[in-house]
């Protein structure tokens, strides 16, 4: 795969980015793990994997996700609890029940619930 000449940060330490690397979400979009019983709506987007070397670790070897594709954080969850879930592209599909989620931050980030996608606040955007 193409690297970019773009150095990111990862834990600290520099990491080369793919040259493309697309993102197939979008902010405000509802979706649910490909393999867990979770859903939620992104709320940032990382292009290439950025969070700890001790939880990629605590991945099991055969389930981590690649590191060169985008990661998203997601205001999740399941039937017992509300959390912050982060989450590769490769695990992740779109949620076509066109119902909001129910975790209790939504309203902090979005401000409404509108053909299945969050708008995110006005007052949040650049």
């Amino acid at each position: 795969m193409a690297r970019s000449d773009i150095s990111l940060s990862q834990a600290g330490q520099p990491i080369e980015a793919p040259l493309r690397s697309r993102a197939r979400f979008a902010i405000g979009d509802v979706v649910k793990h490909r393999n867990f019983d979770f859903r939620g709506v992104i709320f940032d987007i990382d292009p290439v994997y950025a969070n700890s070397e001790e939880w990629y670790e605590q991945i099991p070897e055969g389930q981590r996700p690649r590191r060169d594709q985008p990661f998203y954080h997601l205001l999740a969850e399941n039937e017992e609890s509300s959390y912050v879930a982060y989450v590769s592209q490769q695990n992740l599909l779109i949620d076509t029940d066109d119902e909001p989620i129910e975790h209790p931050q939504v309203s902090q980030l979005f401000e409404e619930f509108r053909g299945g996608k969050y708008v995110l606040r006005r007052s949040l955007t650049h």
